[in-house]
C-alpha cells in the first residue's frame, strides 16, 4: 500500500495527489497536521532520508524558529523533536511504498518509480 503524507492545501501535495489519481495509483492520504505523526515513523524516515532533505528549511515555519531550534535540527533526535512539535517543517510530500520512503514530488521520478 502507498501512503502519501502531507498537508492538503500544499501545492506540491496537490500535484502529487493529482498525479497519483491521473495514473490510477491507489494510495492513502495522511494529513500529518490533523492526524499527527509519531516519533517511530519519523525515526524510520530518517533512516532512509537525509535530514537535509526531510526538514524543510525554506518555509515560513522554519524561518520563524529560534536559532537554537534550527541548530538542534542538525541532529536526528533534535530534528525528530522539531518535526513532532511543528509538522510543517517536514518537507512535503512524503511517500511510503514497498518499505521505501521518498520526499518531494517530481513527475519524472514518480513515473520511473511506478513504471508510468
Amino acid at each position: 500500500m502507498i501512503t502519501l503524507y502531507g498537508i492538503p492545501n500544499c501545492n506540491t501535495v496537490k500535484k502529487a495527489r493529482q498525479w497519483l489519481a491521473d495514473n490510477g495509483i491507489d494510495y492513502i492520504f495522511h494529513d500529518f497536521k490533523k492526524q499527527g505523526i509519531d516519533a517511530a515513523r519519523l525515526q524510520a524516515w530518517t533512516a532512509q532520508v537525509p535530514l537535509a532533505k526531510l526538514v524543510n528549511r525554506q518555509g515560513t515555519t522554519w524561518r520563524a524558529l529560534p536559532d537554537d531550534s534550527k541548530a538542534a535540527a542538525d541532529e536526528t533526535a533534535g530534528a525528530i523533536a522539531l518535526m513532532l512539535d511543528k509538522p510543517s517543517v517536514i518537507k512535503r510530500p512524503v511517500l511510503e511504498w514497498d518499505g521505501k520512503v521518498g520526499v518531494g514530488f517530481s513527475e519524472a521520478d514518480w513515473a520511473e518509480r511506478f513504471g508510468k
